[in-house]
Parts: structure tokens; C-alpha cells; sequence
């Protein structure tokens, strides 16, 4: 099967999750590649902005070819930069025609605006295509407002979802979530994203006699993140005389900011230690006996897949979707009840929780193989259903 991704972000934007999921095509045989124009801003990155090449190129990232391009943004005209940005991506797909011949299937990576590209594509050549999804309505209000919304982007954005052959949301709540915006009148099916579980493997952890419980959470320092019910919460511990250590990491948990709001609790034993690599991630899951995630809005916050993949435990709020709530492994809280969480992390620290039993469940739901098999099937049925018609 030949496969041509498009995703609507890309590094130095995020969008690694188009990088691990051609990966899981590719490990299974498939044709794959990823076809990608970056928009780079002025405001968000003035660096990359004026250092990055202009022009298009081939870079081969963990193994995958990516066609690649970036376009300088303009600042102030939304519409004239998407309009630029879809003409850019067809453009590039005729090129790519031209050298590796025409896909199988489009799978695009957001509706905004890689799924609208790969419908104008799909129109142009008759060729299939997928979207999956990863926006939550938290982000989509941000950009269109609050729903009902009049935003310009919004009948196009339906359009790709109804015309799609299929449209594969990271958690069935998705669905709904969105439904406000893009409706329900569309083809869809759940495929969880994929984690690397070889690299985030199970390991026994060190023996909890005579050290502290290490409490750990991955997250970048901001409200919805639930920073301050999970502090209100340790510092409840502490007053209980609860033996603990918080360890936290994410952009911003090393300012000033984060800094004051611990002192103001008056809280201790909590180590910060601000954006990290993904190497750092492991160490600190393996350093760590439960990870705590108290936010209050989620798509599907990887990083809990990504803990239970090392087997430790993981404690979150009902804001995640259900796929995520592994019985034995992931305990859930209400949104902002700092007291309900405390209670719950001091259960947590009591239990015996089958770590390597825990990581396999993770490895059977969520590894490249197992998702890789997932997409597989739906871009098979899809073919199938599409010569049939013919």
C-alpha cells in the first residue's frame, strides 16, 4: 500500500505524532512518506523564521522521506495565508506524483487544514483519504470562538470531514467534543495515537522501604493543566505528615511563576525541572512510583500511556477519555477537587500495582505494531470499498 501523509503540523511545530504513525505503516511493509509545508510565524518563532530554507527539499527523518517546505506567514491575514498554504501542498503533491507515482491512499493529520487539502487532492485525482483527528474543542474555540460560531473556516472544515472516507478521532470523545463545530455527519472510527513502548519499557522499580513515595507530572506549567489543584493537593500530604516527593517537568515548571506558587503554599520536597528531552522523560518515569495528572482538559494526554508503558501507576481526572482509564493502572479524579486527589494519591502509594502486567496492556493497545495493524485494516477496507464501486 502506498501512503502519503500530509500533516497540518510539523516540527519545529510539533506534529510528531504524522512521524510515529508513518513509522508504524512503514514497520508493516507499506509505502509511506509524508509530504509537508510548515507555516512559520514571526511571533512564534522569529529564529526559524529567518533561518530555515526556503524552497522545497527531502530529508529522511527516522527512516521516514518527508517532502518538506516552509512558508513564511504573514502576519494579520489568516485567509490569505491558509489559501497560500493549501496551493502550496497541491502544488507539492503534483511534484511528488511526478517522482514516486500516485498513492493508494491520503491519510491527513488534522482537518485544520491538512484534511481540507487531501479532500481538494482527493477531488482533483480520485484518490481516497483519511483524516485523523487531534484538535479538541478547547483548541477550536480558541481560533473560531465560542460555538455557534460564524468563523469563515468552519464550512470548509465540515466539508472534509463529511467527504471523507474516513475520519479517525485519538478517543471516541472526541466526537462529541467537536460535534459543535464539524457536526456528526461523518464516517468515523477510534484508533488511539501510538507510543514508542520499546523505549518507554517496563522496569522494575527501586524498593519504597525507607525513601520517600516519588510522585512525578509531565505536563507544561499552565492552568489547564491543573498545576495548582495538584499542589493544593501534595501540600494536604504534607500536612498529614504523608512521606512524599513531587517531581515535575514541562515548560515553564521552572519559573518564576510555578517557583512562587510552591512558596506560597509553603510546600517542600518538590524538584522542577523545566522542558525536557524525551530521554529526560524516561529517566525521571523510571525515577518516578506514580505520575499525576490533574488537568482539566484532554484530548489524550500520551504522557499516561507513556507512565504505564514503564509500569507505574497513573492518577488523571475525568477530563480524559475512557480508553485511557486501564483498570489497575489509571485512577480517576473530579476536575479541580484538590482534596479528592490528595485521598486518592495517598491510596495509590499503599497499592501493589502489577507494573509488567500494566506495560503489556499498554503495549497491546498502543504500540506502533498494534496501531500500525489498527490503520492497516481501515486503509484496507477502504481500498476494497472504493474498487468495488468502480
Amino acid at each position: 500500500m502506498h501512503i502519503l501523509e500530509i500533516p497540518s503540523f510539523f516540527p519545529p511545530y510539533g506534529g510528531m505524532f504524522c512521524l510515529d504513525q508513518a513509522r508504524a505503516m512503514h514497520d508493516l511493509g507499506h509505502e509511506v512518506r509524508i509530504l509537508s509545508n510548515v507555516q512559520l510565524g514571526l511571533s512564534i518563532g522569529f529564529t526559524d523564521y529567518i533561518t530555515l530554507p526556503y524552497g522545497r527539499h527531502e530529508k529522511v527523518m527516522e527512516g521516514i522521506t518527508v517532502c518538506q517546505s516552509y512558508q513564511r506567514g504573514l502576519p494579520k491575514t489568516i485567509r490569505r495565508n491558509v489559501n497560500r498554504w493549501l496551493s502550496i501542498v497541491q502544488s507539492m503533491y503534483g511534484d511528488y506524483v511526478k517522482r514516486y507515482g500516485r498513492p493508494d491512499i491520503l491519510h491527513a493529520h488534522c482537518a485544520k487544514w491538512a484534511g481540507y487539502a487531501a479532500m481538494q487532492i482527493s477531488k482533483a485525482h480520485v484518490i481516497p483519504y483519511v483524516i485523523t483527528e487531534h484538535l479538541s474543542q478547547k483548541l477550536l474555540e480558541q481560533e473560531f470562538g465560542k460555538s455557534p460560531s460564524s468563523a469563515w473556516q468552519i464550512p470548509l472544515l465540515r466539508q472534509a470531514y463529511e467527504n471523507a472516507d474516513m475520519v479517525i478521532t485519538v478517543s471516541e470523545e472526541l466526537v462529541g467534543d467537536t460535534a459543535c463545530y464539524y457536526g456528526s455527519d461523518y464516517r468515523w472510527q477510534y484508533v488511539t495515537n501510538t507510543i514508542d513502548t520499546k523505549f518507554f519499557s517496563y522496569m522494575p522499580r527501586e524498593a519504597r522501604e525507607g525513601r520517600p513515595f516519588r510522585f512525578c507530572c509531565l505536563a507544561d506549567y499552565s492552568f489547564l493543566k491543573g498545576y495548582d489543584v495538584l499542589f493544593d493537593a501534595y501540600k494536604i500530604l504534607q500536612q498529614q505528615g504523608v512521606k512524599t516527593e513531587l517531581h515535575i517537568a514541562g515548560t515553564n515548571t521552572d519559573g518564576s511563576s510555578c517557583r512562587k506558587e510552591i512558596q506560597r503554599r509553603g510546600i517542600n520536597g518538590v524538584e522542577a525541572y523545566g522542558r525536557i528531552d524525551r530521554q529526560h522523560v524516561r529517566d525521571l518515569l523510571y525515577h518516578s512510583d506514580a505520575l499525576v495528572l490533574a488537568s482539566r482538559s484532554e484530548v489524550q494526554p500520551l504522557v499516561l500511556l507513556e507512565a504505564m508503558s514503564t509500569g507505574i501507576p497513573v492518577i488523571s481526572t475525568e477530563c480524559i477519555p475512557r480508553c485511557l482509564r486501564i483498570e489497575g493502572g489509571c485512577t480517576i479524579v473530579p476536575v479541580g477537587n484538590a482534596a479528592e486527589l490528595a485521598t486518592v494519591m495517598n491510596k495509590v502509594m499503599a497499592a501493589d500495582v502489577n507494573g509488567s502486567m500494566l506495560s503489556q496492556q499498554i503495549v497491546e493497545m498502543a504500540s506502533p505494531q498494534a496501531v500500525g495493524r489498527k490503520l492497516e485494516q481501515i486503509f484496507s477496507e477502504i481500498l476494497n470499498r472504493n474498487n468495488n464501486i468502480r
